[in-house]
């Protein structure tokens, strides 16, 4: 950055894998508008430099390793709109308490501090960014009340997960209780009852008898002009349909007269399901910071997570998520390789909907292990941990303590119900101890209520270990535990071929959990392409070619399908994880131009470098067979990735590494 010129306006760095730290002497950039180098692993502190470039607007450094003290310049800003420091381990106090700057020149408007070590209190110089829209300290050490006058003009605001105490101000308490909650535990709502948790409930009627005078007279004047246009409308609508009927009879008799009562009558099922869809989006929160839960990514895979009360007609009110700027992006085809924010294992709740419908459609259940009923599945507390290209997977506890990872469809990538029942009670009887069993399936009356029920298991997957960074939170996977993952998820793939014909389809390390003590590894996701539309089993594929799981031969084919050999390819770049500690679809900086994980592994193998691939923790460790033990596992992955005439099939890939010995 220091050799680059003083024309630069726009450094987008963002989702790569750049190390070191800022320079602190580029104020070359007196032109710069918008910095982001988000999910990167930059370390080191903020240069004091940054503060100074007068025309910059956007700051993101989300998702990385930053540290030490935010530097007061940044605040000072007259430019600066959005600045986005989430997610790194900045500690100290919110400085803000040396702003220079007027009030009137002060255009921050989004301000996102999650999930670093701030401590202090929440500083009441807040309140001068009367510009302010977004604002999110959540997941932070901070002590002391929340200022009284911020402003009104808030959208979204969360500062759950800190130590916050006192009565919460008037004007904050149109936010739900995810925006408080978890932490927080001495914070006070006024006049509220608390729940046995100690957390205040908050009603719609709570939140009504809270609003300002103001607010409620313009609630009023907007709810009589709505009740008089609603009595025009009608009024229209029954001359229309006076005058309809009474031509329809003098065609048809009493026939035509029931046509236009039944049209009617959908008409009004439809303005009823809008209504519904509206409350909902309109009793969302909008943003969260964000950290998808741990098992986004994988069988819970995709993005944001965030907490809810069950909500049977709406999955669709999570997309309020979608295109924001804060580090937010979650598991999709668009996607190139699952980010730290995926892998996390913390989250705030934050999406909370309310609806009093209940699932009326059919639920079936494929074995009596667990017995529930679709009214017992629609007032369980839920909780979104993800989404993919399939849909959004929900956490439901029920009533009887038991917890589902209940997957929701998107609309439009199931298959008709016949069809989609006859292949789901088929994935429901395979059974297989590496093998998260379907449990069964929900068919709504809606064409967005589809639903697959399994088993909720609490476990990481693959791709966290090899994203996770200093400090670290989980062990790292020893050679002895990464032979015996590969040989296990070799033992079920040759399952699933030779005994039950079919492919998993999906197969990557976002979709193999590790379940701990033993790191025994369990396949999900498997064969969904079976109960996929043409259009769903197409995404899928897409996805997989975006995070570089997709075999060679897709590519030329109109119409690529999951087939046994696409599944050894992808096991083959799971050999490749396992043995480099890097994700796939990451641009290794091996060449010029850079490469991808599999070209990275081929050029070093055929350079006789192979021992530079490995992933230094392996090289490094005790085991004296290391070497030799490695070597062999990366002869079985180079075959599984060769053309697909040349490649294996399941039985002996996984043959040849039961042969490989510790």
């Amino acid at each position: 950055m220091q050799n680059w010129g003083n024309y630069v306006e726009v450094i987008q760095l963002s989702n790569n894998s750049l190390t070191g730290s800022l320079p602190n002497q580029t104020s070359q950039f007196l032109r710069l508008i918008s910095l982001k180098i988000s999910r990167n692993s930059l370390n080191g502190e903020l240069p004091l430099v940054l503060g100074t470039y007068s025309q910059l607007k956007v700051v993101d450094l989300s998702l990385n390793n930053l540290s030490g003290f935010l530097p007061p310049s940044l605040f000072n800003s007259s430019t600066l709109t959005d600045l986005i420091l989430s997610a790194n381990n900045f500690t100290g106090p919110i400085p803000l308490q040396e702003i220079q700057v007027s009030t009137q020149n002060l255009n921050l408007q989004s301000l996102d501090l999650s999930y670093n070590s701030l401590d202090g209190n929440v500083p009441l110089q807040i309140s001068k960014f009367h510009n302010l829209v977004i604002l999110n300290l959540s997941n932070n050490k901070l002590k002391g009340t929340i200022p009284g006058d911020l402003p009104d003009g808030l959208k979204e605001f969360n500062v759950s997960s800190n130590n916050l105490s006192g009565v919460i101000p008037d004007n904050l308490r149109r936010f739900p209780d995810s925006a408080f909650h978890p932490g927080n535990s001495l914070l006070i709502f006024p006049n509220l009852p608390l729940s046995p948790g100690g957390a205040p409930e908050l009603s719609s009627r709570d939140h009504r008898s809270q609003m300002k005078p103001a607010i409620k007279i313009s609630l009023i004047v907007g709810i009589v002009g709505i009740a008089a246009l609603i009595a025009i409308s009608c009024i229209m609508i029954h001359y229309r349909n006076h005058r309809q009927n009474k031509n329809l009879r003098s065609l048809k008799g009493d026939e035509g007269n029931e046509a236009v009562t039944q049209e009617h009558s959908s008409i009004s099922h439809t303005l009823a399901s809008n209504k519904n869809l509206d409350q909902s989006l309109s009793s969302s929160s909008i943003h969260q910071s964000l950290h998808p839960s741990s098992h986004v990514g994988s069988a819970y895979q995709p993005g944001d997570t965030s907490s809810a009360i069950w909500k049977p007609n709406d999955p669709e009110s999570i997309r309020k998520y979608e295109g924001l700027s804060s580090p937010l992006s979650v598991l999709s085809s668009s996607n190139p390789s699952p980010s730290k924010s995926q892998l996390s294992s913390e989250y705030p709740g934050g999406l909370q909907v309310y609806s009093p419908e209940r699932l009326a459609g059919d639920l079936h259940l494929f074995d009596g292990s667990l017995v529930f009923t679709a009214q017992e599945l629609s007032r369980a507390p839920a909780e979104v941990i993800g989404r993919s290209c399939h849909g959004s997977l929900y956490k439901a506890t029920l009533d009887s303590g038991n917890v589902l990872a209940v997957k929701w469809l998107k609309e439009g990538i199931a298959k008709g119900k016949k069809e989609f029942s006859r292949e789901v009670k088929k994935l429901g009887n395979i059974r297989h101890p590496n093998l998260v069993s379907l449990q069964g399936y929900f068919w709504g009356p809606k064409d967005h209520e589809k639903m697959i029920i399994s088993k909720y298991i609490n476990a990481q997957c693959i791709a966290f270990y090899f994203q996770d960074t200093e400090p670290r939170k989980l062990p790292p996977l020893s050679l002895d535990n990464r032979l015996n993952i590969a040989v296990n998820v070799g033992r079920c793939l040759n399952y699933m071929h030779n005994e039950r014909a079919i492919p998993h389809g999906n197969l990557k390390s976002t979709n193999i959990l590790l379940e701990p003590p033993n790191m025994n590894p369990l396949l999900t996701d498997y064969s969904l392409h079976r109960i996929l539309t043409s259009a769903g089993t197409a995404e899928q594929v897409l996805n997989a070619g975006a995070l570089g799981y997709r075999p060679p031969e897709f590519a030329s084919s109109s119409k690529p399908c999951p087939s046994l050999k696409s599944d050894v390819y992808a096991f083959g770049v799971i050999l490749l994880e396992l043995l480099t500690g890097k994700c796939s679809g990451e641009i290794v900086s091996a060449n010029p131009g850079g490469v991808d994980l599999t070209e990275w592994v081929r050029l070093m193998a055929e350079e006789n470098h192979s021992d530079k691939c490995f992933d230094k923790l392996l090289v490094d460790g005790p085991n004296v067979e290391a070497p030799r033990i490695l070597g062999e596992m990366l002869q079985v992955a180079l075959k599984c990735i060769l053309p697909a005439a040349e490649r294996p099939d399941i039985k002996s890939v996984f043959e040849d590494l039961s042969m490989i010995v510790l």
